[in-house]
């Protein structure tokens, strides 16, 4: 299937990567709590997080040990009735999806993974144990232990589990190739998530490298499609990425139409699409 109508639904590329950005608070849902429960479409899911980890001085960042507002937002929005992504069948039964930075909690595996064939899920090492056993609390199993989950308030609100890998991947150190080729992905994936991994300035460069060695390892007819979702807090921040990102990637911002409200303009989140710029004839 060719990526062409989607691209043209997508209209105008960003050139200019100055845009308007809205004053946002951190966007923490609650830093202090150790458990939230949360319900996205018609899952009720309970996520363990870490205020001892967050607030630790851990080299290499804290950031993944608790929710952040962009998260279930997001996840919401995949799952949303006519949402573009599976208008196109990136989103599909056949899919593959690699999310970068996906810390502790799971909540975008637990609502995507369902609609795809193959989810990894990855982030630093020390975020993974608690990745782990989120995933596993809020999914169906049958494994000994499945006996002595909390029950759930729907039915419906475990999912299967069989195709969600949780995997760690480094961006600054770990080689995408062999990465991939170790998590069954010779090929690369359909598509690339990130929520709210453009923070600070030291991880612009290493975060969008890897996002063009996972798009240069595809082999299918189509592209891999980047989808980066993010609160705005810091202007510098967000414009820097972008034009990193624009020098490989063409780039599109979601308009309003596709996105649910809470994503929209002035809500201080946006998504934004990106294919690899030497990708973009491929089935186009």
């Amino acid at each position: 299937m060719s990526l062409a109508p989607f691209l043209t639904q997508l209209g105008a590329e960003i050139e200019d990567a100055s845009e308007d950005i809205p004053s946002q608070n951190l966007g923490i849902i609650d830093s202090q709590a150790p458990l939230l429960e949360l319900s996205i479409g018609p899952r009720d899911l309970s996520i363990k997080q870490s205020p001892t980890v967050l607030n630790s001085a851990r080299g290499g960042g804290t950031t993944g040990a608790v929710v952040w507002k962009v998260a279930p937002r997001f996840a919401e929005w995949l799952i949303s009735p006519g949402n573009i992504l599976a208008q196109h069948g990136i989103v599909s039964a056949e899919s593959s999806v690699l999310e970068l930075g996906s810390g502790i909690a799971g909540i975008v595996p637990l609502t995507l993974a369902p609609l795809v064939q193959q989810y990894i899920a990855t982030d630093q090492a020390y975020a993974l144990r608690l990745l782990k056993e989120n995933i596993d609390q809020n999914t169906t199993s049958t494994q000994s232990g499945a006996k002595n989950k909390k029950p759930t308030k729907r039915a419906n609100a475990t999912v299967p589990s069989s195709n969600i890998q949780v995997e760690s991947l480094d961006w600054e150190t770990d080689d995408v190739d062999s990465f991939l080729k170790s998590n069954n992905a010779p090929e690369g994936v359909d598509m690339v998530i990130a929520c709210d991994c453009i923070y600070n300035y030291a991880l612009i460069k290493p975060f969008v490298q890897t996002c063009v060695d996972i798009c240069r390892s595809r082999t299918g007819e189509r592209p891999t499609v980047c989808v980066i979702a993010q609160q705005l807090r810091q202007p510098d921040v967000f414009e820097e990425w972008l034009e990193e990102f624009n020098k490989y990637f063409s780039t599109w911002r979601l308009a309003d139409d596709m996105l649910t409200e809470a994503l929209r303009e002035n809500s201080g989140f946006m998504v934004h699409i990106g294919i690899l710029r030497q990708a973009e004839s491929i089935a186009v």
